[in-house]
């Protein structure tokens, strides 16, 4: 996607502002979410380094004999910590499986952590000696960032800048390693299938190759490709639901590549940031009006909801 069409349909907002101006910045936020779902941000603070070293650590993993990766596959796991193999998630609603392979980080939690029930702990690589230093590192600077990022968004619904900040303390927020393989003849299926995000916000840097397409209002699909120095954030179902589709779970999608860039894999690290599995999603108050009355009436732990969605995209 060319830059020109990226600031006439998705506006880059700039993380440089979120202090200086924050009304400024929740508002430029605020409106492209309720738009389109979607907001790209630009000048983010999360270090080259940090994700040059992940990216670098996520390459030598998938690069690994296949038994060796398996090893480190959960069983019975919802694919929530480890490797889930290749062609083993689909989209909801959807029997072809994605053409990719994936590892995911979550949150190291204390001994005795009243959340160890239901977040299991990160499994270590041994193969590859950075590998949990570095993706611990990005992981945490995503979080971070992330938590900026709900301050704007709760001012921007009227809230107080910290109202996220007890529901997603210890939120069971996932990073994701993500490989698509290059691809051979001609395959069923696509990289990633047509779906929406079931967390509260995610994060995303740009991926080397293209594939990212957003679907518009008028069921068009956008190709979406961030600037180098900024991510795209879109909304997730959770946070759909809590604001009573004020901001949107945008459906979006990785195509397969063009015959000459299909030997070419493709790789991408986005962050999910997830409540707190206690939490309860009940819809705000200030998100209901007599044009859009409340959807959900019931209310739903974030926990509940994850295995909803995990058995509905084939991981449990």
């Amino acid at each position: 996607m060319t830059n020109a069409i990226l600031t006439e349909t998705i506006r880059p907002v700039s993380f440089a502002s979120a202090r200086r101006d924050p009304d400024g910045f929740a508002a430029a936020l605020g409106r492209s979410f309720r738009e389109t779902g979607f907001a790209v941000v630009s000048d983010h603070p999360v270090d080259t380094g940090v994700i040059e070293r992940a990216l670098e650590d996520t390459r030598a993993f998938f690069a690994l004999p296949e038994a060796v990766k398996r090893a480190y596959f959960q069983d019975g796991g919802g694919g929530q910590r480890g490797y889930t193999p290749f062609a083993m998630e689909n989209a909801k609603g959807e029997a072809q499986k994605d053409l990719k392979e994936f590892w995911h980080r979550g949150r190291d939690l204390p001994a005795g952590h009243p959340y160890e029930a239901v977040m299991p702990p990160n499994v270590p690589v041994a193969e590859i000696a950075r590998f949990d230093a570095s993706t611990k590192a990005l992981y945490e600077a995503l979080d971070a960032m992330g938590g900026v990022l709900l301050e704007a968004i709760a001012r921007d619904l009227g809230l107080p800048d910290d109202w996220f900040a007890p529901a997603v303390d210890n939120g069971n927020s996932v990073l994701r390693l993500l490989h698509y393989p290059p691809i051979d003849g001609d395959p069923k299926g696509v990289r990633a299938g047509a779906h929406e995000d079931i967390n509260v916000i995610t994060l995303l840097l740009g991926a080397e190759e293209a594939g990212l397409q957003v679907k518009t209002r008028a069921g068009d699909w956008l190709p979406i490709q961030p600037p180098e120095g900024a991510l795209v954030v879109n909304i997730g179902d959770m946070l759909q639901r809590l604001t009573n589709h004020v901001l949107p779970s945008t459906t979006h999608r990785v195509v397969n590549p063009s015959r000459e860039r299909m030997k070419f894999p493709r790789y991408s690290t986005p962050f999910f940031l997830h409540f707190n599995p206690d939490f309860e999603i009940r819809t705000l108050p200030g998100c209901v009006t007599a044009a859009n009355p409340d959807r959900y009436p019931q209310a739903i732990t974030a926990h509940d909801y994850l295995l909803e969605r995990l058995r509905e995209i084939g991981l449990k």
